[in-house]
């Protein structure tokens, strides 16, 4: 199967025919492969545009390079966003490889961007790398004056679910200074947290 076939594909409303064609691409994939889904990250067709997030997800690493390029640098809204969830797909595909460091100086960046479809996305994606991601998060957490910002970094901390998490948390809760609706996040996450964590203890 020729690749215009297969990005036809990634098109077609049967969502197994375009996993089907993800895979192919992924396998099949030269050198104008990344650049052709790359392009793809604006279209107005929803159901192309994720699949070409997904499958730019599926080719792992070697997409970083470009789609930090689209995250921090074009003017299209909806392609900086489809960047961002190209990267959580990647950190969801090879969870076992350390995630790029290109790839976390974007995100860090990315924190920063004015909107805030961006913005949130980022920080999900950052809560979906894990421990790599940690330190941006806290470190964010700590310098932004933009409560959404922050009520967003909250619950990704609270989704990661580690002591640090309910440390950084335990002490926002606190924090006298902090923005109101953000402690009440943070009290919030921290009830998740210890429900999880009642959960995943051992029966005496």
């Amino acid at each position: 199967m020729t690749q215009d076939y297969l990005f036809a594909q990634l098109k077609h409303p049967n969502p197994n025919l375009r996993d089907r064609a993800m895979a192919e691409i992924t396998e099949t994939r030269d050198a104008e492969t990344i650049n052709k889904l790359m392009s793809a990250l604006g279209d107005d067709d929803v159901v192309y545009r994720r699949a070409a997030v997904k499958a730019l997800g599926m080719i792992g690493h070697d997409t970083v390079p470009q789609l930090v390029e689209g995250m921090l640098h074009s003017e299209n809204i909806t392609v900086k966003g489809s960047c961002v969830k190209a990267l959580t797909q990647v950190a969801l595909n090879y969870p076992e490889l350390p995630f790029p460091q290109a790839g976390l100086d974007g995100l860090k960046a990315s924190m920063n961007d004015p909107n805030p479809v961006v913005y949130i996305a980022t920080v999900m994606t950052l809560g979906q790398i894990g421990s790599q991601g940690f330190d941006l998060l806290a470190e964010a957490l700590t310098t932004t004056d933009n409560p959404a910002l922050a009520v967003s970094i909250v619950n990704a901390l609270a989704a990661i679910g580690d002591e640090r998490s309910a440390a950084i948390l335990t002490d926002l809760t606190t924090n006298e200074s902090a923005d109101s609706y953000v402690k009440e996040s943070a009290v919030s996450a921290l009830s998740r947290l210890e429900l999880v964590a009642s959960n995943q203890r051992p029966v005496e």
